[in-house]
């Protein structure tokens, strides 16, 4: 009797531990860029649908007035400081958006016909945490994936989980996920490689 139950008890912690096993290695789905899971944005892809955050460097351009033309740099709110029409929000917008924005600004009893050009000059850095020989913010790079965020941060620690990495797409405000090595990253992201269990 006491056989049969010890049979069951083991056999009901061995469904336990598979069960929590295909959970554990099952990725959660999380926002993929337009490029797709397997590859980065191209740069157009990038410009057109990348919303502009704290720590964005851009370039204004107004075409045929130089003084209204300059590099900015968006502060801890997404916001910068133009000539002419003061403090722009820029936060949450894609360059075209912005664009938009600013000739509506410069119209409003400034310029007619203002043509108005955005570019992104230094995205905002991506954030690795957890168990990575050197965590920290890091420059973001087209192109990049999670596997290559973990090798910029030197590897792996000797208690790292390496695969099924925790991703906050964007920054602190999102959900995390699970995803794999090979994610696309953006600009802003978190990840979190986290400790194995032994």
């Amino acid at each position: 009797m006491i056989g049969r139950s010890m049979r069951r008890l083991l056999a009901m912690l061995s469904l336990a531990l598979i069960l929590v096993g295909c959970a554990e290695s099952t990725p959660l789905p999380v926002p993929t860029p337009p490029g797709g899971a397997s590859g980065g944005l191209t740069a157009e892809q990038l410009s057109s649908t990348y919303k502009l955050g704290s720590g964005d460097r851009i370039k204004v351009t107004v075409f045929r007035h130089d003084d209204l033309t300059g590099e900015f740099s968006l502060d801890g709110a997404g916001n910068f400081a133009m000539p002419l029409v003061g403090e722009v929000q820029a936060y949450g917008l894609t360059t075209r958006q912005l664009e938009e924005k600013i000739a509506v600004k410069l119209r409003d009893g400034y310029l007619v016909d203002p043509q108005v050009g955005i570019e992104v000059l230094n995205y905002r850095p991506f954030y690795i945490l957890g168990e990575v020989k050197t965590p920290g913010s890091y420059p973001f790079e087209n192109n990049m994936t999670v596997l290559n965020a973990v090798a910029l941060a030197g590897g792996f620690t000797y208690r790292a989980k390496q695969s099924n990495f925790l991703l906050q797409r964007g920054g602190t405000n999102t959900p995390q996920s699970t995803v794999a090595g090979d994610t696309p990253l953006l600009p802003g992201d978190i990840i979190t490689v986290q400790e194995r269990f032994f």
